[in-house]
Formats: C-alpha cells, structure tokens, sequence
C-alpha cells in the first residue's frame, strides 16, 4: 500500500486559475505516481466517464504566465491540461 501524500504537499501544487483551484497534468500524474502522459491518455481514452468541466487546457498566454512561477522552460510551449479540484482529481480510476 502507498503512503499517504502530505495535505501540505498537494496544497502547494493547487493554482487558482480562471477562477477555478486546479492541478496540473504532469503534478496530478506525480501525486498517483505515473507519467504525464500515460494520465493524458489515460483520460482521453476514458473522457466518457468524467463531467465535461473537469479539465481544460491552458492558452499559450496563461503557459507563459504561469511558467514563470511553476514551470520549467522546456515545456513553456507543450499543450499543458489542467483538472479541477472537484472533477478531475479522481482520475486514479482511469490510471
């Protein structure tokens, strides 16, 4: 069985944005412990089984505002998703 992953430690990884608190793609995949992109695919291939509102992808406007606090330059230009703390956070059902 895993650890429990610190309150603190998933707090640190909410953002609010669009007036939603949400987590990246690649923080989402690193708290249940696999690959950004495995999550990616993981939900495209389930979208069915989730609320249309629980997930969006940035602008390449709000990438560039939000690298400069949390990303690092090497994805400043990748298409980055963000799941909302009420929707999309159980995806561990689909991982």
């Amino acid at each position: 069985m895993k650890e429990l992953i610190p309150v603190e430690i998933i707090e640190k990884k909410i953002y609010l944005i669009r007036g939603h608190k949400v987590m990246l793609d690649r923080d989402l995949a690193e708290l249940y412990g696999v690959e950004t992109r495995v999550l990616n695919q993981a939900v495209r291939r389930n979208l069915d089984r989730f609320p249309e509102d629980f997930m969006f992808a940035l602008t390449r406007e709000e990438i560039m505002n939000l690298s400069q606090i949390v990303i690092s330059s090497r994805i400043k230009h990748a298409l980055m998703y963000l799941f909302s703390r009420s929707r999309g956070w159980p995806c561990f059902r689909v991982c």
